[in-house]
Parts: structure tokens; C-alpha cells; sequence
């Protein structure tokens, strides 16, 4: 009878062991589950830090490049600056006109300023000559009389 009970305990003992094993295998299953899912977390985590830093990296060289070509044009237009004033002359030196030709303008003002002088003092008693001595009826209100051709 100990042999039987030995044997009993035995297949009893496995059926428990062989569910303990399958219920205890699923969690375990899931644990590694979560432990994968936090490992591929954690590299994807690394690999976006990586790619942030260089991502500022190229941003900050970029930017000391435009600092350095703003700094150059800079340098170029204070240059360029300096040898305008350099090269100007002053505005006395050299004049619009020649003195011939701003001698002529001068007469020339003189003469139409005598002109509009003369023409002022004058009294103008005549009608223009666009003003016809004899007029047409033409244009009065009066009514003109119709003819027909026909």
C-alpha cells in the first residue's frame, strides 16, 4: 500500500508542479515581456539623446558661422564706408555747373526777371486776339431757327 500511495503522491505531485509551472511560466513570460519593453525603451531614450545633442551640436556650429559671416560683412562695410568718405571729394570742390554755364543761368534769370517787370507795369486795354470782333450767334440762348433739307 506504500507503494501505492508513493505513487499517488508522486502523480499528484506532478499535476500540481505541471500547473504551478505553466501559472508561475505566464508571469514570467510577462516579466520578460516588460523587461524587453524597457530595454527597447531605454536604447530608443539613448539613441533620441544622441540625436537631440547632435541635432544642437550642427546648430551651434551653424551658428558661429553666421556670427562669423555677419562679423566679416561688417568689417567689409565699415572698409567700404571709409573709402567712400575717403574718395568723395567735398561738396564745394567741385560744383554742378561749370562757372561759364552759371554765369549764362545767371544772366538768363536776370533777363526774364526784367521781363515779367516790364510786363506788369503795362495796362492792356485791347481784348485777346483769340476774341472775334464780330460774333456768330452761336453759342447765345436765343432760340435759331430750324431748317430742313429734305
Amino acid at each position: 500500500m506504500s507503494v501505492i500511495i508513493g505513487i499517488i503522491v508522486f502523480f499528484v505531485g506532478n499535476l500540481t508542479g505541471f500547473f504551478a509551472n505553466r501559472y508561475l511560466s505566464s508571469s514570467n513570460k510577462e516579466q520578460q515581456k516588460f523587461a524587453e519593453q524597457a530595454t527597447q525603451s531605454e536604447s530608443t531614450l539613448v539613441k533620441y539623446k544622441l540625436d537631440v545633442a547632435q541635432h544642437l551640436d550642427s546648430s551651434t556650429k551653424l551658428l558661429e558661422q553666421m556670427n562669423n559671416t555677419c562679423i566679416t560683412a561688417m568689417q567689409q562695410m565699415e572698409q567700404s564706408t571709409k573709402l567712400l568718405q575717403q574718395a568723395t571729394p567735398a561738396a564745394d570742390s567741385i560744383p554742378f555747373f561749370s562757372r561759364e554755364t552759371q554765369e549764362e543761368l545767371a544772366e538768363t534769370v536776370e533777363l526774364r526777371h526784367n521781363k515779367r517787370n516790364k510786363k506788369s507795369t503795362e495796362v492792356i486795354t485791347e481784348p485777346p486776339l483769340d476774341y472775334s470782333g464780330n460774333p456768330s450767334g452761336l453759342f447765345d440762348d436765343s432760340k435759331q431757327s430750324v431748317t430742313n433739307a429734305g
